[in-house]
C-alpha cells in the first residue's frame, strides 16, 4: 500500500488493556491472577476442561462463565506488550486504536503508521513532527491524530500529540482531560511542560491540549516561539503528531505544517470537496511542506 493513494480508514469506535502488569511470555492464567480477574481455583477449573475439549485457555474461561471478552484482551495485551483500554475507561470511544487494536480500521492505521515511518519519521533525526491537516470542517483530523499517536506509542515511539487547533480543539474531550492549561498557555509564558499530560492507560503517549481559547491564534502559531517549542519537544519525542483547524476557513493549519515541515491530508468520503482538497496540497507544497499523502475516512 502506498501513500500516493488514499488509504481508506473506518471510523468504528470499538474496544483494548489498562496498564498491563510487568513482564511478557507469562501464561494466561498467571497473568490473571496476578490481575485479580481470575482466582486459582478457577485456573485448575479452566485447565481440566481444556484437557477434555483442546480448546484454548480463553476460549475454555469463556465457555465456563469465568472470563469475559475484556479478560482475554487483558492476557494478549500483557502477553505482547501492548497498552489498551479497558471497556469500563473513561476515554472516547472514538479512540479505536486502544479499545479495538484487532480491528480491520485499526490495521489499516497500522499500515499507515509503516508508510510515515520510512517516508519521513525515520528519514532524518530532526524529522520529529507531522501536521495532520484537511480543507475543511468535520472531515476526521483529530480522529486521525488521535489514533495516530495511539499506534505510534504502541509501538514504543515516546509519541507526543499537540491540540493545534486554537479555534475548536477536541483532543481534551477524546483524552477526558478538562479544562487545564495547553499549548496557548504555554505560548505565552503562562504555563510550562506541566502542560504536557502523559495518558497512564497508554504507555509512550502524552497530550498537549489546547489550553485557553486565545483571541490571536494565527499570531501565537506564526511566532518563533512556536518553531522553538517543537524543536524542544523533538529532544524528548520520537513522534510529534499535530492536529490543526481546517485550512479553508483559517490560515493557522498552513503555518502547523510549515512549522512541522510534512502534513498528511484528511477527507471524508461524500463530503470532501476535490478541488478545495488539490488547492490545499498545492499551498502546502508552494510553502515547502511534505506532503506525504491522503486518508479518506467513512469508506
Amino acid at each position: 500500500m502506498s501513500l500516493n493513494h488514499p488509504l481508506f480508514v473506518r471510523a468504528v469506535a470499538q474496544s483494548v488493556p489498562t496498564q498491563p502488569a510487568t513482564g511478557t511470555g507469562r501464561l494466561f492464567g498467571d497473568i490473571l491472577v496476578d490481575a485479580v480477574r481470575l482466582s486459582s481455583i478457577d485456573v485448575d477449573r479452566i485447565l481440566t476442561f481444556q484437557e477434555g475439549t483442546h480448546v484454548r485457555f480463553g476460549e475454555a474461561g469463556q465457555a465456563l462463565g469465568l472470563l469475559t471478552e475484556d479478560d482475554i484482551r487483558y492476557a494478549l495485551s500483557v502477553q505482547f506488550d501492548y497498552s489498551y483500554l479497558s471497556d469500563d475507561s473513561s476515554l472516547s470511544r472514538e479512540l479505536v486504536a486502544a479499545f479495538e487494536p484487532a480491528s480491520r480500521s485499526v490495521e489499516d492505521l497500522r499500515a499507515l503508521r509503516s508508510q510515515l515511518m520510512l517516508r519521513w519519521f525515520d528519514t532524518r533525526s530532526d524529522r520529529r513532527s507531522l501536521a495532520i491537516s484537511s480543507a475543511s470542517h468535520g472531515e476526521g483530523r483529530s480522529y486521525l491524530a488521535a489514533n495516530l499517536a495511539i499506534v505510534f506509542s504502541q509501538l514504543g515511539e515516546r509519541t507526543l500529540l499537540i491540540d493545534a487547533d486554537l479555534r475548536t480543539p477536541r483532543q481534551h474531550k477524546l483524552f477526558n482531560l478538562g479544562a487545564r492549561a495547553g499549548l496557548s498557555d504555554m505560548l505565552v509564558g503562562r504555563a510550562g511542560s506541566e502542560a504536557v499530560v502523559g495518558v497512564t492507560e497508554l504507555r509512550d503517549l502524552s497530550v498537549l491540549p489546547a489550553g485557553v481559547i486565545p483571541p490571536n491564534p494565527q499570531e501565537l502559531l506564526g511566532r518563533q516561539r512556536f518553531s522553538t517549542f517543537l524543536t524542544s519537544m523533538g529532544e524528548n519525542f520520537d513522534v510529534i503528531i499535530i492536529d490543526t483547524p481546517a485550512a479553508c476557513a483559517y490560515a493557522d493549519a498552513h503555518t502547523v505544517a510549515v512549522r512541522a515541515g510534512a502534513a498528511l491530508l484528511v477527507a471524508r468520503q461524500g463530503r470532501s470537496s476535490v478541488p478545495q482538497m488539490a488547492q490545499l496540497t498545492q499551498g502546502l507544497r508552494d510553502f515547502g511542506v511534505s506532503v506525504l499523502g491522503s486518508v479518506l475516512n467513512d469508506v
